[in-house]
């Protein structure tokens, strides 16, 4: 009886062996916590800096086609002072749209019958335009931007429904998220825009 309470202790060997694999174990375990409290701190910089910084905003629809397509990913730089040319993001409805700053305050916009635009008396450059056309307008020409507000168009002109129409209006500099200013998808067309 005493020869089989020998046998069931573990030898020397056994024991070392055992202790190995319980450290590798612990400090496998060890090195997971560590590792996934690592990501779950930089996914919440990314996550801040994304809210607070240049937020990531997913383009649907096609009212700014060709230069933006539905689907793509974009970045925002947030800021305050736009630029005629400049794309933005800005709140209308609960929703986020994109759209192309043509007027600032005070400027004065009119539209012709074949789509071309007039900033203050002088036809404006636009070398992002596939075609012009004067779209749905029920605003009376000229215009004046009122103060602290833009005047914004999409690229497809025909199809967008901007500050061309009262639905929309000119936009309030407050309800603007920021200046779109890089794509991020797809991979193929990844760049600044302007």
């Amino acid at each position: 009886m005493e020869e089989e309470k020998l046998q069931t202790f573990p030898t020397v060997q056994q024991l070392e062996v055992e202790l190995k694999r319980r450290r590798y174990r612990s400090g496998y375990f060890r090195l997971l916590r560590s590792t996934v409290s690592s990501l779950l701190v930089v996914a919440a910089i990314a996550v801040l800096i994304s809210m607070l910084f240049l937020p990531v905003l997913r383009v649907t629809g096609t009212s700014m086609t060709p230069t933006l397509q539905n689907d793509e990913l974009v970045v925002c730089s947030k800021r305050s002072n736009f630029e005629c040319g400049d794309v933005v993001a800005f709140y209308y409805n609960n929703k986020i749209l994109l759209k192309r700053v043509i007027g600032l305050p005070g400027d004065i916009i009119d539209l012709q019958e074949d789509g071309t635009v007039y900033v203050n008396g002088e036809p404006l450059e636009e070398p992002y335009l596939s075609e012009k056309a004067f779209g749905e307008c029920d605003i009376d020409l000229p215009y004046q931007v009122p103060d602290n507000r833009i005047f914004v168009m999409g690229d497809h002109r025909s199809t967008s429904v901007d500050s061309r129409s009262t639905t929309v209006g000119c936009i309030a500099e407050e309800y603007v998220i920021g200046r779109v200013i890089f794509r991020i998808w797809p991979i193929e067309a990844i760049g600044t825009l302007r």
